[in-house]
């Protein structure tokens, strides 16, 4: 059957279309028979349901008209009754469709016109569809792109077959480009959007700086050394944390290159921006104190509750820990995750002879004792008063200058001022109205109890319905900054897991849930132990 001229042309254009926006050929054919679908339908009713059908080897257009089989129709233009059902097809029952065969036609102006349009949308809603599957999966990467255009201060780059944007805030700082010029940038996000799908790239991305590494560096790519943690100030200066699993190699060293010709590649696509390269520490105080290179560190202390730790520099370097309106102590605390405080050591001094003098204060009062005797037990280390009521008669007594009976009547002055609080709080307690069955929460003090009531929680099943951050209160980041928000038991030193242990107390006591059955040792084992 020899194939007319307008068929192999149909047939080309459909080739051509798909080559040219690189999606399947059935694709095309498809939209054109979606369109001839709506041209014959202008021809025949739009309330017909007709089906255009093109043979992908030789071109031809076959028009059909599909019938449903009814036992009564109400519509003739799609139903057709059982009977006259038979006489195109014996074997065709009620709900089946039956094809009718309809003569071929042409093609007006606007059924021609509406054809075309039809194809183009389904065209270019197939290329969006490839576009977005396509680079939905290269997120992550670094592409190269060239630049089209710059629309209010936003980039708009050529891929190639597709267009992407790098946005103001996602270009580095004093960064200009004309259209031409090529670009490096990260694919951080691919969104379908009614325009199309939206490619957003990004300059100032950490990752950014950490997979240019990947690309310098070869054992970065091929694993051996890891990008742990990357934090930047873009265009002005950036820390990256690294790892080696070999040991025969060192993860700064081979970042940096030979003359540092690696960093300084990265370096020049920065447009300059400075780079600590960091090796990375699972001790988070080892850790944090590499993160402040380059200054000293004479001494940290980690706060695990609240990630926070103290770092104790030399007078001198202080400007040098801080930086440059903060940026090295604040990139430092984005590299490690951890909030830093940075004291000198004349501060740290005073801080310290204060709190000195502050529990020397507090022995002197609770315990009335003489301020030598408070200052010697507070330089043994006692912060509070309750430590002392916990402590053996016998360390107590080791103290210089004390003996065994100066030591018990500490020891019971203590006891006897804490009894005076308890007493207190228990006077506060019954004010607040807080029921006597919350005292039989272990775990729950008389200072603990009087929060409570403060904070309208006065009965088991009130504490029952609190939370772990309720009670402890919780920490969230806001541009960099971690902000502590209060809990009910705030000023009261309590950890997140003793917090959470007296709220299922005291479930458990409200009869909200079954106390946790503590495992039974197995028997078993001494025996066979004895046996071997």
């Amino acid at each position: 059957m020899a194939i007319s001229a307008n068929r192999l042309e149909l047939l080309q254009i459909a080739d051509a279309t798909a080559r040219e926006k690189s999606i399947p050929r059935e694709v095309v054919l498809a939209a054109i028979e979606d369109s001839l679908q709506k041209a014959a339908r202008s021809r025949y009713g739009q309330e017909t349901e007709v089906r255009a059908e093109i043979n992908p080897k030789t071109g031809e257009i076959r028009f059909s008209r599909l019938m449903l089989v009814v036992d009564q129709v109400e519509n003739d233009a799609t139903q057709i009754t059982l009977n006259d059902a038979h006489r195109k097809n014996p074997a065709a029952q009620v709900g089946d469709w039956i094809a009718e065969t309809l003569p071929p036609f042409d093609f007006g102006r606007i059924p021609a016109q509406s054809a075309k349009q039809v194809i183009v949308q389904k065209v270019r809603e197939a290329e969006r569809d490839r576009q977005f599957q396509e680079y939905k999966d290269r997120i992550g990467e670094i592409i190269n792109a060239v630049v089209k255009r710059a629309e209010y201060g936003n980039v708009i780059v050529d891929l190639g077959k597709s267009e992407a944007i790098i946005r103001r805030d996602e270009l580095i700082p004093r960064e200009m480009f004309r259209p031409g010029d090529r670009v490096r940038a990260y694919v951080y996000d691919v969104r379908r959007e009614q325009r199309g799908p939206q490619i957003f790239l990004s300059r100032t991305h950490p990752q950014f700086m950490a997979k240019l590494f990947g690309q310098e560096v070869p054992e970065i790519y091929d694993g051996i050394i890891e990008v742990k943690s990357v934090a930047r100030d873009p265009g002005s200066r950036a820390k990256i944390a690294v790892q080696s699993r070999d040991s025969s190699i060192d993860p700064v060293g081979a970042c940096v290159g030979m003359r540092g010709s690696r960093v300084q590649a990265v370096v020049n696509e920065l447009q300059g921006e400075k780079i600590d390269i960091i090796p990375w520490s699972p001790d988070a105080a080892t850790f944090i104190v590499n993160a402040l290179q380059p200054a000293e560190v004479v001494k940290v202390v980690l706060d695990e509750d609240s990630s926070r730790i103290e770092v104790v520099v030399p007078d001198d370097q202080l400007s040098l820990a801080i930086g440059r309106r903060g940026q090295n102590v604040r990139l430092a605390s984005q590299l490690t995750g951890w909030d830093i405080d940075i004291l000198t050591e004349a501060e740290e001094s005073e801080r310290r002879q204060k709190e000195f003098t502050e529990r020397t204060q507090t022995f002197m009062n609770a315990l009335d004792v003489d301020e030598v005797v408070a200052q010697l037990l507070a330089s043994e280390g006692f912060r509070s008063v309750e430590e002392l009521t916990f402590v053996d008669i016998a360390e107590l007594g080791s103290i210089e200058g004390f003996d065994e009976e100066t030591a018990t009547e500490i020891q019971n002055r203590a006891i006897n001022y804490l009894a005076a609080i308890e007493a207190e709080f228990e006077e506060k307690r019954k004010a607040l109205g807080v029921a006597d069955e919350l005292k039989d929460v272990p775990g729950l003090t008389g200072a603990m109890l009087v929060k409570l009531g403060e904070n309208d929680v006065k009965t088991v099943e009130d504490l029952a319905g609190c939370a772990t951050d309720d009670l402890v209160g919780w920490s969230e980041r806001k541009d960099n900054e971690t902000i502590k928000q209060p809990g009910y038991f705030d000023g009261i030193e309590i950890s997140r897991e003793d917090a959470e242990a007296l709220i299922m107390s005291a479930r458990v006591k409200a009869g909200w849930i079954e106390a946790p059955v503590a495992a039974e040792p197995d028997a078993e084992a001494p025996a066979e132990a004895a046996q071997g």
